[in-house]
């Protein structure tokens, strides 16, 4: 883990989504933080350790979603599929399957296999986030508040777009796995690596932390709100923020799933130029607690100083 010595920054964006905004000042205590993601290698541990089940790996109850098909009700998770024309970008069902047997074992569907793929130092994927609070509880440990995930992005380097600067590439250089080209189709793989990448495989913060940025997003323990908390009054910093309330976090698409949902930070490589310009600190989305990936992973913070 390193050292994040905590401060005081200018936290969220006007410039890009709506849910970032507003633009407010935000203060956090010191915390030390994993210098990455977890990895499947250190996720393996913990699961040989403890006998871990995790959610992809049960099956869905029917009476938790109404309306649910049942031949749906078998184990497995979301993974992504690169689409071989264009599409309407509205529609992440075109790119996006439920895969049967799919898991952190099998991220890229039940035939493949983290040794076969050599994954080992990867971020582990497929996890929901009860996966990565029963990781964080076992190795003692917690997840990051959303604030406390955006400052050590930011890395000190405070109203910047990107983690390290105002340049999504600059001189060309690329600082996070991300997605070049167009997405969902066209992927010019300029950083080498179509999926996830081996962790630490980009340049380190200034807080000597990797892959804040891009690679796979990570869960934070801060339920969602479509508006940040802010201070009361303009002036002021907000100390500590701790996110909203789980009744808040539902999702109002769909009123009839009571399930909560929680902040993601980071973007992860299937950020792209024309769709989820999400590779920046200020970023933010929601997904339900129940829901498992092929571009979400995590890592833990230590606030005992």
């Amino acid at each position: 883990m390193a050292w994040v010595p905590g401060g005081a920054f200018a936290m969220g964006s006007e410039r890009f989504y709506p849910e970032e905004a507003p633009l407010r000042r935000v203060s956090v205590g010191g915390f030390w933080m994993d210098v990455t993601p977890v990895t499947n290698r250190q996720f393996a541990a913990f699961v040989t350790a403890t006998g871990h089940v995790t959610t992809a790996e049960i099956a869905p109850d029917p009476k938790q979603y109404p309306g649910m098909p049942l031949e749906m009700a078998s184990p497995g998770s979301l993974v992504f599929h690169k689409t071989p024309t264009p599409v309407d970008t509205a529609n992440p069902a075109q790119w996006w399957t439920f895969a049967f047997g799919a898991g952190w074992r099998h991220p890229w569907g039940a035939d493949t296999t983290i040794e076969a793929l050599d994954l080992w130092d990867h971020p582990v994927v497929h996890v929901s986030y009860s996966d990565a609070l029963a990781y964080s509880s076992w190795a003692g440990k917690d997840l990051p508040t959303e604030a406390e995930f955006e400052f050590a992005a930011r890395g000190g380097l405070d109203g910047a777009d990107y983690a390290w600067g105002n340049e999504l590439s600059p001189g060309g250089a690329m600082m996070a796995n991300t997605w070049q080209g167009l997405f969902p189709f066209a992927n010019q793989l300029l950083d080498g690596w179509e999926r996830t990448s081996p962790v630490g495989s980009y340049p380190v913060n200034p807080y000597g932390l990797y892959d804040l940025i891009g690679n796979t997003w990570e869960w934070t323990k801060d339920w969602w709100a479509d508006r940040p908390e802010t201070p009361r009054k303009s002036c002021c910093t907000l100390e500590n923020p701790r996110g909203a309330k789980l009744k808040d976090s539902y999702d109002p698409q769909q009123p009839q799933i009571k399930i909560g949902r929680k902040v993601l930070k980071g973007g992860s490589h299937l950020c792209a130029p024309n769709f989820c310009q999400r590779y920046r600190p200020a970023a933010r989305h929601p997904e339900m607690i129940d829901t498992s990936t092929s571009h979400i992973g995590f890592r833990c913070v230590s606030r005992v100083t």
